[in-house]
């Protein structure tokens, strides 16, 4: 079985580095055929040329881009490029800075057969961030089922199937959110229970403003039925208060309001002829092992 592990990286060398020894060293790995591709977002930071002995790891490439593209588009790169240019069966993609724990890699290997044939998520059940962050995270699901109708508990943290990864690359909305992509393409998914490890090296990349364009970002997938409630909302709020209005209560009518502006503008960013050249942004492929 021919596994491929994507990982997305922008100037993070350290964190992917000590990532790779850690996946050399699970046990589940040794039985399968367990390949590396690396998205290099353009990061203009020198890595550290070393030397590894890694018995368990087929090949390494690194994919470095012309231009930095994002988190998400880079995943959506590699996993056009893998289909497009690889012989493999799964597809893992995980961040490359610890947060993304290597040990669970190899319960999703485990659960495969149990899977049967459909994509397998990591359900987030803990997290390392401090108190509010998490009650903002909280927020956020909320928020995303309440106005989409979508549970979504998963990050790029999956292991995918060779028949996901030809919907993903044809779905538009795959350039902008991965996770609201594979909610839209795939009703079914198996379910593993995933912890939230800690960064390897500095601190998270995952501020409150990046949250806030992540929740908008999946909304943005399903934003018909987004659009559709929030007039809703709008409608059965202004009754609610028409004869109590004042300011206080007309912020909930302008944060929604600025909420459907930022899904509108982020909707635009699912552009599917940008997605079909998306290889053009290749620079240069590296082959380290």
């Amino acid at each position: 079985m021919k596994i491929k592990i994507l990982i997305p990286l922008f100037n993070d060398w350290q964190s992917t580095s000590k990532l790779i020894d850690e996946i050399n060293q699970l046990q589940a790995i040794s039985n399968f055929e367990i390949s590396i591709v690396i998205i290099n977002d353009a990061s203009n930071h020198d890595r550290l040329n070393e030397e590894k002995s890694l018995e368990n790891i087929k090949s390494i490439k690194i994919l470095n881009m012309k231009k930095n593209q994002g988190h998400a588009r880079c995943i959506a790169t590699g996993l056009k490029y893998i289909y497009e240019k690889e012989d493999f069966d799964f597809v893992i993609p995980m961040d490359g800075d610890g947060e993304d724990r290597p040990e669970e890699i190899d319960e999703f290997i485990k659960q495969i057969e149990n899977a049967n044939g459909r994509p397998i998520v990591g359900i987030r059940v803990r997290r390392s961030e401090g108190l509010l962050f998490q009650i903002c995270y909280k927020i956020h699901k909320l928020i995303t089922y309440t106005f989409t109708g979508k549970s979504i508990k998963f990050g790029n943290f999956t292991c995918l199937p060779k028949t996901t990864v030809k919907k993903m690359i044809n779905e538009k909305s795959t350039w902008n959110s991965f996770s609201g992509s594979l909610s839209k393409i795939e009703d079914n998914l198996f379910s593993i229970s995933s912890v939230r490890g800690t960064r390897y090296f500095g601190p998270s990349k995952m501020s409150f403003y990046n949250l806030i364009k992540h929740s908008l970002s999946i909304i943005s997938v399903f934003r018909k039925t987004f659009l559709i409630r929030s007039a809703l909302f709008i409608i059965l709020y202004i009754l609610f208060i028409k004869s109590n209005a004042s300011i206080i209560t007309s912020i909930p009518l302008v944060f929604l309001l600025i909420a459907v502006y930022a899904v509108s503008n982020l909707a635009l960013r699912e552009n599917m002829d940008e997605f079909d050249k998306a290889l053009s942004n290749i620079n240069d492929i590296e082959k380290i092992k």
